[in-house]
């Protein structure tokens, strides 16, 4: 019976692993900033931790076979310059955090898997990612993710195994992207943003937190793409969860000045481009269960 520790285990994605960690008999250990939230079940106790002030619970580690990293402030909220620090620090800080409790308590931890993000390749409508590609995305969130891989790579230092994972779109019905994608289908006013070519690396919830548990009992190491082996462009995306929902998409395309206006910067979410392979986590033996979009969304769209 393995016992995991989870930063981040309250989020969309967190609580999907935990679900899948106790189908699993695993104890989980979970650090949180609320001191409300500190359960103390026995396959699920929460621990104190605030890395502003560098305080962690060090009880947190006890039996602790392996870290899985999910901490990080969201993305979808304006990136004034302040959130923009708040973005970096909630993934650095928390990452070093860690590392330097490790590290001066002589903590034995045999494995660090890692949420990561596609963020980190540049926008291109042509090529199709691997894991090895190496120039970055200049962008902001290509700047975001470079230093979130940097501070955990920090971690192979302590002969730990570390496995990053790049997520894609995550596609839940309880959040993220896919209710504010359908929300405006629901109303009829659905429509695909810009020429709707550019690419959207999906990965179902289900998959993605299996993919998770799956690279730590197998140890993995490394990188590797969270996607699903079929992305869709925008339009196909918009589209297909329109036939889902049985709505008529009606209106023309949202042009890309539009959605800066309303958003700013943080616009590119919708208009950034990346076709990701899934090839090196099938090759490594994950299985997907969700490989195409539509019936994907049938089991998150009513």
């Amino acid at each position: 019976m393995k016992t995991v520790l989870i930063t981040g285990a309250t989020g969309l994605i967190g609580q999907e692993i935990v679900k899948v960690c106790h189908d699993n008999k695993w104890v989980v250990h979970y650090l949180t900033t609320s001191k409300q939230k500190l359960s103390k079940e026995d396959n699920y106790k929460g621990f104190y931790w605030n890395p502003k002030t560098k305080q962690i619970d060090t009880t947190c580690f006890e039996g602790v076979d392996a870290i899985i990293n999910l901490v990080g402030a969201t993305i979808s909220k304006r990136w004034t310059s302040d959130y923009k620090k708040e973005i970096i620090a909630s993934r650095t800080d928390t990452a070093s955090l860690l590392f330097d409790t490790i590290k001066t308590n002589h903590i034995v931890i045999k494995q660090f898997v890692s949420a990561s993000a596609i963020g980190i390749y540049p926008s291109s409508q042509t090529n199709y990612y691997e894991e090895d590609f190496q120039n970055k995305s200049d962008s902001f969130l290509g700047q975001v993710v470079d230093k979130w891989e940097d501070a955990i790579d920090h971690f192979s230092t302590l002969g730990i195994t570390v496995s990053k994972i790049r997520i894609g779109l995550v596609l839940s019905e309880k959040g993220g992207a896919l209710p504010e994608i359908t929300k405006p289908i629901r109303f009829g006013a659905g429509a695909a943003f810009g020429d709707g070519q550019q690419w959207q690396s999906w990965i179902h919830i289900e998959d993605l937190a299996q993919l998770f548990v799956y690279a730590i009992n197998n140890n993995l190491d490394g990188i590797y793409n969270g996607v699903a082996p079929n992305p869709v462009s925008n339009l196909e995306l918009t589209k297909t969860a329109a036939r889902v929902l049985n709505k008529p998409l009606i209106l023309p395309n949202i042009p890309k000045f539009a959605m800066k206006l309303i958003l700013g910067e943080m616009h590119i979410l919708l208009f950034e481009s990346q076709r990701v392979s899934s090839q090196k986590i099938e090759n490594a033996g994950f299985n997907f269960k969700h490989h195409h979009l539509e019936p994907a969304l049938q089991t998150l769209l009513y």
